[in-house]
């Protein structure tokens, strides 16, 4: 007759916790540093970057279209789109 508790179930219940917790930390790695699960970004047509409208910083506050911008001129574009 023993006097101490069966450790078998607690010993099982410390492996799985375990192991959750270290594939928790494998996936969340893989997910952070990689681009596996994103969508693919499209590229912006030049008709739908002409079409945008921008507003000035600064003072005097003015709206125009993108397409104003190279009309005249050439210009380099980069679209960046934020999030929310």
């Amino acid at each position: 007759m023993s006097f101490l508790p069966d450790l078998g179930i607690f010993t099982m219940g410390m492996w799985s916790v375990g192991l959750g917790a270290i594939g928790a930390a494998v996936t969340g790695i893989v997910l952070a540093n990689t681009d596996l699960f994103l969508s693919k970004p499209e590229k912006a047509t030049l008709e739908f970057l002409e079409e945008i409208e921008l507003k000035t910083l600064g003072s005097e506050q003015r709206t125009f279209k993108a397409g104003e911008l190279w009309k005249k001129n050439g210009a380099v574009i980069m679209a960046v789109r934020r999030p929310g």
